[in-house]
């Protein structure tokens, strides 16, 4: 794994209760299309948390965001969220 999907999983482990946690580099997929850029990260992330599950879909997804707010301005260009 990346050092910078390391860097993902670490912070969200830190900040929100999770039993677990499969991040999904799905950059290559999508080489090619009009704003691609090997510098930004396509991901899927696939969250196992009952803390998450208790909270409306919308709600957990913000806060997933807010944590992830300064990658996502520069590294990450897509970021699909599956809480399960």
């Amino acid at each position: 794994m990346s050092e910078f999907l390391k860097h993902i999983e670490n912070k969200i482990k830190k900040n929100i209760s999770l039993e677990e946690i499969k991040i999904i580099d799905n950059s290559s997929k999508h080489a090619g299309h009009k704003f691609y850029s090997k510098s930004k990260f396509h991901l899927s992330l696939q969250i196992k948390s009952n803390y998450l599950k208790k909270k409306n879909r919308i709600s957990a997804q913000r806060e997933i965001f807010h944590i992830l707010k300064p990658e996502l301005k520069e590294k990450i260009h897509a970021l699909e969220i599956k809480i399960i």
